[in-house]
């Protein structure tokens, strides 16, 4: 990094663009025995701060160290030893980044924008466990907690300032948000599952979500029914028994493997009638189609299929790109906000010598001068110690601002002029008594 920091960021790390599931299930290492972090600690003491992310999608290693090359190089060959994988097997699939790219990556993935899903929320929950994990390992210290907290602020902002996760893009979310369109709310609604596999499980988590108040789940083996029924606290049903389902729902979400049509305009139009023209909302999610599209034809009856909703998803998608861009602009500005910080660092030292050098002359001089005042009460000395302390702040408020600003303008020019000055690294203080005289009758003349 530029301006001489010696603390560098390191993250490296492979995810479902750049490495296949065969590569990164032998990267699961937090489910091997000893924990990544446990293993880092003891055998790359180089890094002096380490966080390590691992998702299904993902996993990354975040290290702070003075030493990146030897670093790096520590880290891959302590993965080949965990992994079983050479270095020439999974390096290609590795990503490195140091510094603000780390910090940009990191802020990326925390908002969702580096997901499978684009603008996902799960990863920011997986990146504060990742870190709850590390703090309570002790591996992180000063510039990861700081960075870490950032990136939760960041993650929030994104999500408070754009709309990255308002637009359904997964089919069974499409499905439900379709619903609400036709109610208005789904609070009281009826709905009813056909079929009970994954792509069902997933719509009535998002139908409970949205208030539906009661689930029905009809299915060729019952026993299915039952056990997705009892998870959502609804009503379980055989295949037989779906025109009495479909009497009941306000909405059918199908999604069985049957060859041929499940629902049929026959099924449909005699209950019209016994449901007084209530509105039918059916969302056909299976390949084949399970619902007869002559349904659609029925006075109150809505049809949509799995190329309807992908229209939807693919619309959304393209609002969520666009939202991204809106994203990554609010993060650029807090990358630039958090290497400002990360480059105050190197100022504070000097800062901290400063004031304790005009502390140590500070309570010298006191101490050589209050035996000399006779007479001086408690609350006189007192006085002395506020006002002589009041001087040594006023005096360096200067020095400090500059170093400050200057930081920012000059890099390290502005701490080395700042150390010459006030003799922080004792230079002055080892010169030979000729030099001392030699300086010493220079500044008189000049006086």
């Amino acid at each position: 990094m530029e301006g001489g920091l010696r603390e560098r960021l390191l993250l490296v790390g492979l995810n479902h663009r750049t490495a296949p599931v065969e590569v990164r299930e032998r990267f699961a290492l937090e489910k091997k025995g000893t924990h990544p972090l446990d293993i880092l600690r003891q055998e790359l003491p180089q890094a002096s701060e380490a966080y390590f992310l691992s998702t299904c999608n993902r996993v990354e290693f975040l290290l702070v160290t003075e030493e990146v090359e030897e670093t790096l190089a520590g880290l891959k060959d302590l993965l080949a030893r965990e992994t079983g994988l050479s270095r020439a097997q999974f390096e290609p699939h590795l990503y490195v980044l140091r510094d603000m790219e780390a910090v940009r990556h990191l802020f990326r993935v925390a908002a969702g924008l580096d997901s499978m899903v684009l603008g996902e929320p799960q990863i920011l929950g997986q990146v504060k466990e990742a870190y709850r994990e590390a703090a309570r390992r002790r591996t992180t210290g000063p510039i990861l907690n700081r960075l870490l907290h950032r990136t939760f602020s960041v993650a929030k902002r994104v999500r408070t300032e754009t709309g990255i996760g308002s637009y359904a893009v997964s089919v069974s979310y499409a499905a439900v948000e379709l619903a609400k369109k036709i109610f208005g709310s789904l609070r009281g609604k009826k709905a009813l599952l056909v079929g009970a596999g994954e792509m069902a499980e997933l719509a009535a988590q998002h139908l409970l979500s949205a208030g539906v108040e009661k689930m029905l789940v009809a299915n060729r083996t019952f026993s299915r029914a039952v056990e997705l029924a009892e998870r959502f606290r609804g009503e379980a049903y055989s295949l037989e028994e779906l025109p009495e389902c479909l009497l009941e729902a306000d909405i059918v979400i199908s999604s069985t493997g049957a060859p041929g049509y499940v629902i049929t305009r026959e099924t449909v139009k005699p209950l019209l009638r016994k449901r007084r023209l209530r509105p039918l909302f059916l969302i056909d999610i299976a390949v084949p189609r399970d619902i007869e599209p002559a349904v659609n034809e029925l006075e109150n009856v809505y049809v949509f299929d799995i190329d309807d909703l992908k229209q939807v998803v693919e619309e959304n998608l393209g609002r969520r790109r666009k939202e991204a861009r809106r994203a990554d602009r609010i993060i650029e500005e807090e990358v630039l906000k958090f290497e400002r910080w990360l480059r105050e660092l190197e100022v504070y030292p000097t800062i901290k010598a400063l004031r304790e050098k005009a502390e140590e002359i500070r309570r010298r001089e006191m101490a050589r001068t209050l035996p000399r005042l006779r007479n001086l009460s408690p609350e006189d000395q007192e006085a002395l110690e506020v006002m002589t302390e009041a001087i040594v702040n006023k005096l360096l408020h200067a020095p400090i601002l500059y170093l400050k600003m200057g930081y920012h303008r000059m890099g390290r020019e502005a701490i080395t002029t700042v150390r010459r000055v006030f003799d922080l690294d004792g230079d002055l203080e080892n010169l030979s008594p000729e030099w001392r005289e030699i300086l010493s009758a220079g500044a008189s003349e000049k006086d």
